[in-house]
């Protein structure tokens, strides 16, 4: 994730070569997750909100009573994380 101007001031560290700064956050594997799922219901939160749908970490669920309106559904998510630079296995959609 891309860090804010304003903000890279508490990332820079100072090594051999000079003071390093750096244009993206450091996360451990612990972080990665939670990070994750908070840019996904970020990018989603009103699709969330108003549909029958639920993020969990790297899974996009939707689940409609109706057919009708669900193509559309999909096709809004798709649209959001092609826009955020996020892309889907084909092989884990149905």
């Amino acid at each position: 994730m891309w860090i804010k101007e304003e903000n890279k001031w508490k990332v820079e560290l100072t090594i051999l070569e000079g003071l390093f700064e750096s244009t993206v956050m450091f996360y451990g594997l612990t972080d990665s997750p939670a990070t994750f799922q908070t840019m996904v219901n970020e990018i989603l939160w009103d699709l969330i909100n108003t549909r029958d749908m639920a993020s969990f970490i790297d899974n996009v669920i939707v689940e409609m009573e109706k057919e009708e309106g669900h193509n559309e559904v999909v096709e809004e998510i798709v649209i959001r994380l092609v826009e955020n630079n996020l892309y889907m296995k084909q092989k884990k959609y149905k």
